[in-house]
């Protein structure tokens, strides 16, 4: 027998995250614009995990600008493909050029 309470706050669904903002390579001036999709407990420890998968592929700093969750499935990519990886415990980002 599962015991649930009443006032249990956790979501059901996972929390999908979505960072926006942008990411700087070495000698980077300009920078790049960044989506970063994942799946985190709360917001401190989404952009916790941003900030160290965008220091993994190269990034030295970053400028992140706003944070949300996704509340419906994206229907385009690289959107759609993004949040699937984030359902199955990725950290996904995608560059603009």
């Amino acid at each position: 027998m599962t015991f649930t309470p009443d006032n249990d706050n956790l979501p059901e669904e996972p929390l999908i995250f979505i960072i926006i903002g942008r990411a700087y390579e070495t000698g980077d001036t300009d920078g790049v614009e960044i989506h970063v999709m994942l799946q985190a407990p709360d917001d401190d420890t989404a952009v916790r995990e941003a900030l160290n998968a965008l220091a993994e592929e190269g990034f030295f700093q970053a400028d992140l600008d706003q944070i949300g969750t996704l509340t419906d499935v994206p229907d385009e990519e690289p959107h759609a493909s993004a949040y699937q990886g984030a359902l199955e415990g990725e950290v996904s980002i995608i560059r603009f050029n």
